[in-house]
């Protein structure tokens, strides 16, 4: 699994980053959260085909998060793609992108299927299953965690190691889903065996304590950090995080690995008075 950032800036493009669009791919498969003005420019700068686009996730209707979005289908049209699209995204989304279909005569040789996500059950696919929750934003706004559906199966050899379960057929049966006896008691697999890969991507939020349950047996979170505490305490923070907000939560919760994004535009690289260096240092003194 590789996270392809297309767009790490907020509101507004730089002269060096794109809008807010991640790419998650498998192989040739691919999954794209968000979808900035101009992603679809961002793709002819990767090896991605929108032929094998799976699906497509919008975390709020902010246009920095969806602008992208008619010009993107539009494009997978004219280079002929026949099967379905998958749109999980706010329900005003769905009105909007009809309106733009409508308002441009745009006629989709592919199909697609909308869900809401303010009513979404868990979502999946072959590969995936997907979990929306709700964040705090000035508009509706969710994350998604993406959790495998069937994991190539590890053994947690250090713990089999530590509780002295010796290597041969108990290792074989533990690896199989089995939960055979060994010196009188029964052992589980579920404890020997590594938890399927967990990958939460959040849209824009003040609050990262509310994923905190969802982030549970989590590898990596993807969350927005738009500005330094310095910059928020001046300007507000208007609904988004900070770098130390951000990387407090993650320490809280031993997160493995925190990923940030998002970061206001006056964020640049040196001399610029405010730089990106800024963001990644006040992250590190927390986490």
């Amino acid at each position: 699994m590789e996270l392809l950032f297309l767009g790490t800036s907020a509101g507004t493009p730089t002269r060096q980053r794109n809008l807010s669009a991640l790419a998650l791919q498998e192989g040739r498969d691919w999954w794209l959260v968000d979808c900035g003005e101009a992603t679809q420019h961002q793709l002819l700068r990767t090896p991605l085909s929108l032929q094998h686009l799976q699906a497509l996730f919008i975390t709020h209707v902010h246009g920095d998060h969806c602008y992208g979005l008619p010009g993107l289908l539009a494009s997978a049209g004219m280079q002929g793609r026949q099967h379905p699209l998958p749109i999980i995204a706010p329900e005003p989304i769905r009105h909007w992108l009809q309106a733009s279909l409508a308002l441009t005569g745009l006629q989709l040789p592919f199909e697609l299927h909308f869900q809401a996500v303010e009513a979404l059950a868990p979502w999946q696919d072959l590969y995936w299953q997907v979990q929306p929750v709700a964040l705090s934003h000035r508009v509706p706004s969710f994350a998604y965690s993406f959790t495998e559906r069937f994991p190539n199966v590890r053994l947690d050899l250090a713990r089999l190691q530590r509780d002295g379960i010796p290597r041969g057929p108990l290792w074989g049966q533990l690896y199989r889903g089995l939960d055979p006896e060994y010196a009188g008691r029964r052992l589980h697999s579920l404890d020997y065996r590594h938890p399927a890969r967990r990958i939460v991507v959040a849209g824009d939020n003040d609050q990262p304590g509310l994923l905190a349950d969802i982030c549970q047996q989590a590898r990596v979170l993807v969350h927005e950090a738009t500005y330094t505490e310095a910059v928020a305490a001046r300007t507000g923070s208007r609904g988004h995080s900070t770098a130390a907000t951000v990387a407090r939560f993650a320490e809280a919760i031993r997160l493995p690995a925190l990923l940030l994004t998002h970061f206001s535009p006056r964020y640049r690289h040196p001399p610029a008075r405010y730089c990106l260096e800024d963001l990644r240092l006040e992250a590190i003194r927390h986490y």
